[in-house]
């Protein structure tokens, strides 16, 4: 039913910023929460933000304080804002969507955007 479609990657410094979007569509869009995951190069797939259908959000422990979740239902799109960006960050950065009761484990993805951080 969602479909999910990243943009907004890129190459960066240390201590820079990107902002990534997630064009989402579907007729179940405002009932879900939305979510943004990461999987850097040889590690698991996780979770780094959530935001349920009232605006709450939530962050990863390695992004509180440096990334911002948001969303704009009237164009139907989640973002993600970055600063002080490591390169740690480096992943492929996906975003995701469910019902808030399963958002830990999203139903739906989308392809990814890379974001790669130098030092």
């Amino acid at each position: 039913q969602v479909q999910l479609v990243e943009s907004g990657g890129g190459s960066v410094q240390a201590g820079g910023s990107l902002r990534l979007s997630c064009a989402a569509s579907g007729y179940t869009y405002s009932r879900y929460c939305m979510a943004w995951g990461r999987q850097a190069p040889g590690q698991e797939r996780v979770l780094v933000a959530a935001i349920d259908s009232d605006g709450s959000t939530s962050y990863a422990d390695s992004v509180k304080g440096r990334f911002t979740i948001s969303k704009d239902n009237a164009k139907n799109t989640l973002y993600l804002q970055m600063n002080s960006l490591k390169p740690e960050d480096t992943a492929m950065y996906y975003c995701a969507a469910d019902v808030c009761a399963n958002i830990a484990t999203p139903d739906y993805w989308g392809q990814g955007t890379q974001v790669t951080v130098s030092s």
